[in-house]
C-alpha cells in the first residue's frame, strides 16, 4: 500500500503535509532532509515492514553473539 504525500508548506522546523484525502498534519522538518514546498513523496508500508523486519533480524543476531 502506498499514499502520496506533498509538502504544503513549512513553518519553522514543521512540515505540513497534505495527504490523498486534502487534510494536513504537521510533521517535523527533520523528518524530510532538504524538503521544500510542493516536493512529493511516496510512503509505502511495505518498505516500513522491511525494515523492521531487517532491524529486528539484525538485533536477533546481535542477541545471539552474547550467548557464545
Amino acid at each position: 500500500m502506498q499514499q502520496h504525500i506533498t509538502i504544503d508548506r513549512i513553518e519553522g522546523g514543521i512540515a505540513v503535509v497534505e495527504l490523498p484525502d486534502m487534510t494536513t498534519v504537521d510533521v517535523p522538518l527533520a523528518l524530510f532532509p532538504g524538503a521544500k514546498e510542493g516536493d512529493n513523496y511516496i510512503i509505502s508500508k511495505t518498505d516500513t515492514t522491511d525494515r523492521r523486519d531487517k532491524i529486528q533480524n539484525k538485533f536477533d543476531r546481535l542477541k545471539g553473539a552474547d550467548k557464545q
